[in-house]
């Protein structure tokens, strides 16, 4: 949908011959954002919310292994209930951590999620006035241009201009 509305926009400005006016710039949003200091500290932020359910995961899947090295290395071995209760331990473990690493990405994307949100909000508004204090006319997003000249590009300038708008804090 927005590549069928930036064509005709730009259509509409060949046609018209305003494009040969215009000042244009091109910005790699998605770099623009994830370079900011902010994006930076939400991450490390993230990392360290859940670190100790990421530890607790990898201390169940160790428990999950092991479980499943002492069914292999007993086989033969194991009286069949001591092979079944091993085995219904496993499944226990599985079930346990299936749930739990799903719980863990669905909160972690939630949270991701709001934080790219407002940070793309964010991210709009300054390159507005970035676009307004340079006199640009047109800003593009690169996933929408297949070449563009290197000088026409801001997305340092936007990353910037963000970070002295909107500290990491």
């Amino acid at each position: 949908m927005k590549t069928m509305i930036l064509r005709v926009a730009l259509g509409a400005m060949l046609a018209t011959g305003l494009f040969a006016q215009a000042k244009v710039a091109i910005l790699n949003t998605q770099k623009a954002l994830l370079d900011t200091a902010q994006i930076k500290k939400a991450q490390a932020d993230l990392e360290a919310k859940f670190k100790p359910r990421t530890d607790d995961l990898r201390k169940i899947d160790a428990e999950l292994a092991d479980i499943q090295n002492r069914l292999s290395a007993g086989a033969g071995k194991l009286t069949p209930q001591v092979e079944q209760d091993l085995t219904m331990q496993g499944q226990r473990k599985q079930r346990e951590l299936q749930r739990k690493q799903e719980d863990l990405q669905a909160e972690v994307e939630r949270d991701r999620q709001e934080i790219l949100l407002k940070a793309s909000q964010r991210m709009q508004e300054v390159v507005k006035k970035l676009a307004d204090e340079k006199g640009y006319d047109v800003v593009i997003d690169t996933s929408y241009i297949v070449h563009f000249k290197a000088g026409l590009e801001i997305t340092a300038e936007a990353t910037a201009a963000y970070d002295k708008a909107n500290p990491a804090q």
